[in-house]
């Protein structure tokens, strides 16, 4: 069994709204071989993975997938589940997959779903191992994969805290993004966008963080306010520090100025040797030391959201009692370690106790070393202050609560975890000595998500809360996303045209690039994923467009996880056929329906009426359903119509909106340039199909209109989109169309524009099927007096070969005169245009747009105003 490839799809896709993993898995030798045929198999997976007893699979109960082993089933299958199962264990629970043959024998696509990416990509390249010992019956370490693999997750994934807030935004609808390995999350998108980095957000001022990293300022600016704090000061040397020691009444603590997490902080210290050892390793810890009164009572740490206590957790002292046969440091592995919930990463709530100074100055203190062996029953102290793990929220006395808030709101921190010392968390800190000794940015969550004693808090809910404080607030912008065969990247043009009159800072992705406000990002073909997200990080865009390319969608998935208003232009005999196992256009159907699928339930999605494959998607958006066609009498327009729904048709030379019985005449046809008076029908669909969309995003008409109107469809608008240009009484016209449809749809609208001959200039996509291209020659040449054939951006194959397969469809066609060769298309453009008579029209399929557009200014002497014009 090989894995042949691995796509990450990050988005939406066409096994699923959430991001999986696509193997490509060549099962060889093993295709025709069930795990009921391997002698030994099932049992030796069984063993290794006993947990699987839970996947239900097809058969719907607890054990179903053991079913389906003891049956028979093949390998692919098994991978599924074993890599979900791995994943499981690793602590990101998952539980879809798919593995469904291609029409290649042997090979199948298995669709896994993942938490994490790169521990995803672990756990299939472990579950293909495995399952390979499994079926050659050779021994396989099972708990050491799993260590290792638990291992990665705690590196790459994201921690508790963050993973808290995530939750909470996916529990409002609220779209996130990780940026980097690390946990700095994007939530919600464009202009509407926020960032936390684990409890940080993007308003937690970098001064009030410096300002409580210094713990001798923090007390000094709390102090003015009132708060209690305890006295002391910040020492020179560790015969200050005694000095220091002496001037406060009772036990000191000694502690770094700008340490965290409570390294070397030494409590309850009162004498000389002891200050001054605490001195050098509190050193170690910070950039200097402080000596302040010791407070009795117990460690709390109050979590503070915007101005409001949102959870209150206690730390209690931490011992250990003899039996008069083991160490101390033994009696804390099996009295304390030993503890399940206690570890090393961030998913266990309780820290595993090590013999670091600050353990063994406790020891020492009372008079103990770590080898020690205490008498049954005595106890020693280990830690004064151990994990904040008992939840006290609700005994938090108001005052208390108001100290806190005012602590936060003095070093100015939005968020912010404030520890204080004292008795009794439900009574005044004055009455008791009780101090605020802390202030914590960035505080972790855990202790208030899994606390040992206590209900857990919704504090992850209150962060987002706190950055969208309207509960309605998604922080989603406006997004609509366009999809077919032909026509994406006019449409997507036109919508965008549409967003920007109705006064919107629109960011848009196609085939030509990315554009933000009007502004180049990128050229080229951007219409994938990648482009899209990166529009939805810019801060200035508040609504988007973005061409979905059939390529992007099986290659990454989506680039956004939902959207307002999906646009399926067409499907038609589908293009880029043979490809990736997407042979027919009902295989195509599965890739175009993907944005529809995840239309939001507010939304619509807008469909081509005249298409039966398109057709059928109305029952798959979760929101409304626009159908467009020219034709208003078409059965699907009327039907729709019949049920009171929207649709969009041609009448009485208006494009018009129509809702049930109301007809509204939205813009005539002579104020549509970009389809010429109404003669370029397929640009009148694209037109439809923009109108639609800026009637379901409820954009007002005017604004409809006048992003219809503006926009010319000339070479600046949307080049090589069926530019008609003419000079000297020659017409030509320039499109990019690179498939049967296109071209079919091309020469129906050359009918419209009077001319006595026609020549093209022409050339096929080198991925298209063999068959594919010799139909387009075939068109060519029972449409075109002239045919020039030439080669644009062939990297795979022969030279001349595409030529040779567009000329054996022309040869012999009913109208061709004369077909040419001419490998480049600058000599192929130049020759047709010296050729071409005044009251003949040349039809060019465009190069690169921007190698196009040069190539018509030198052509025919046109200035920068004259292309927009």
């Amino acid at each position: 069994m090989i894995i042949r490839k691995v796509l990450a799809l990050r988005g939406p896709n066409i096994w699923s709204r959430h991001t999986v993993l696509e193997a490509w898995v060549d099962l060889g030798a093993l295709k025709d071989t069930s795990s009921a045929h391997i002698p030994g198999f099932n049992d030796r997976l069984m063993i290794w993975l006993p947990s699987m007893i839970e996947h239900r699979c097809s058969v719907g109960e607890r054990g179903g997938f053991f079913q389906r082993l003891r049956w028979g089933t093949y390998l692919a299958h098994i991978l599924e589940h074993t890599t979900l199962e791995l994943q499981t264990l690793c602590g990101t629970p998952v539980g879809y997959g798919r593995a469904r043959e291609t029409t290649e024998e042997g090979v199948y696509k298995v669709a896994i779903r993942y938490q994490d990416e790169t521990l995803g990509h672990a756990c299939l390249e472990t579950a293909h191992r495995l399952l390979m010992a499994a079926v050659f019956d050779l021994p396989f370490e099972m708990e050491s994969e799993l260590k290792r693999l638990r291992d990665l997750a705690d590196r790459v994934c994201l921690g508790p805290s963050t993973n808290a807030i995530v939750d909470a935004a996916r529990a409002r609808n609220i779209p996130f993004r990780r940026l980097n390995s690390g946990s700095l999350v994007q939530f919600g998108q464009g202009k509407n966008q926020r960032r936390i980095w684990t409890a940080e957000t993007d308003s937690t001022s970098a001064i009030a963080e410096s300002i409580a990293q210094d713990k001798q300022l923090t007390k000094m600016m709390l102090a003015a306010a009132g708060i209690p704090v305890p006295e002391g000061r910040e020492v020179e040397s560790a015969e200050d520090a005694w000095e220091a020691a002496q001037s406060i009444p009772g036990p000191v603590v000694v502690k770094p100025v700008d340490g965290n997490h409570g390294r070397g902080v030494f409590m309850d210290l009162t004498e000389e040797h002891q200050v001054k050892s605490a001195y050098e390793e509190a050193l170690k810890e910070g950039s200097g030391v402080i000596v302040e009164r010791f407070a009795s009572g117990s460690e709390h740490r109050l979590l503070i959201v915007g101005n409001k206590l949102i959870a209150a957790a206690a730390g209690d002292a931490i011992w250990v009692v003899g039996d008069g046969v083991s160490t101390i440091e033994g009696l804390i592995e099996s009295q304390v370690n030993s503890n399940p919930r206690r570890g090393e990463d961030e998913s266990k709530p309780l820290d595993r106790i090590r013999m670091i100074p600050l353990i063994i100055l406790t020891l020492a203190n009372q008079g103990y070393t770590p080898e020690t062996v205490l008498e049954p029953g005595v106890k020693a102290i280990i830690r004064r202050n151990d994990n904040l793990s008992r939840d006290v929220t609700d005994e938090v006395h108001p005052s208390v609560a108001e100290h806190a808030i005012l602590a936060a709101q003095i070093i100015g921190l939005d968020i912010t975890g404030i520890d204080l010392v004292t008795e009794d968390i439900s009574r005044p800190l004055e009455e008791q000595g009780g101090v605020i000794v802390e202030i914590n940015a960035g505080p972790g969550l855990l202790m208030h998500l899994k606390p040992e004693v206590g209900k857990p808090r919704a504090v992850g809910e209150a962060i987002i809360d706190h950055m969208f404080p309207d509960p309605s607030d998604t922080g989603r912008i406006p997004i609509v996303s366009v999809t077919g065969t032909n026509g994406k990247t006019t449409v997507s043009r036109l919508v965008a045209s549409i967003m920007k009159a109705a006064g919107h800072t629109v960011g848009l992705t196609c085939s030509d690039g990315v554009l933000v406000d009007g502004r180049v990002i990128d050229t080229g073909d951007c219409a994938g994923p990648r482009s899209a997200r990166n529009v939805l990080l810019n801060p200035l865009v508040d609504a988007a467009v973005f061409e979905a390319a059939r390529g992007g969608i099986l290659r990454e998935g989506l680039g956004f996880d939902k959207c307002d208003c999906a646009i399926v232009t067409n499907i038609g005999e589908g293009d880029h056929l043979g490809q990736k196992y997407i042979d027919s256009p009902r295989d195509m159907f599965k890739v175009k329906r993907t944005p529809v699928d995840v239309v939001l339930p507010s939304g619509t999605a807008v469909l081509n009426a005249t298409d039966p494959l398109v057709v059928e998607m109305k029952e798959l958006s979760a929101g409304s359903v626009t159908f467009f066609a020219i034709d208003p009498e078409h059965p699907v327009i009327r039907e729709h119509r019949a049920n009171g729904k929207r649709v969009v048709f041609v009448k009485d030379a208006h494009v018009v909106l129509c809702e049930g019985e109301t007809e509204t005449p939205l813009v005539t046809l002579e104020d549509l340039p970009c389809t010429h008076g109404g003669r370029v029908r397929f640009q009148l669909e694209n037109v439809l199909a923009a109108a639609a969309a800026g009637w379901g995003l409820g954009f007002e008409l005017p604004a409809i209109r006048n992003g219809l109107h503006s926009f010319q469809g000339n070479l600046q608008d949307a080049p090589a989109r069926f530019n008609v240009l003419e000079s000297s009484g020659k017409t030509i016209v320039v499109m990019d169309g690179r498939n049967t449809s296109a071209l079919r749809a091309v020469i129906a609208a050359l009918e419209e524009f009077p001319h006595t001959k026609r020549a093209v200039i022409y050339s096929a996509e080198e991925d298209r099927r063999d068959a594919d291209i010799v139909h387009q020659g075939q068109m060519l040449g029972d449409s075109f007096d002239r045919v020039t054939l030439c080669e644009i951006e062939n990297e795979v194959r022969p030279a001349g070969e595409i030529m040779q397969l567009l000329r054996s469809g022309a040869e012999g066609r009913g109208r061709v005169a004369r077909i040419s060769e001419i490998s480049d298309w600058t000599q192929a453009v130049d020759a047709a245009w010296r050729e071409l008579l005044p009251g003949e029209l040349l039809l060019i399929q465009s190069c690169t747009i921007a190698k196009t557009v040069k190539k018509l200014q030198t052509l025919l002497g046109l200035e920068p105003a004259e292309i927009a014009a």
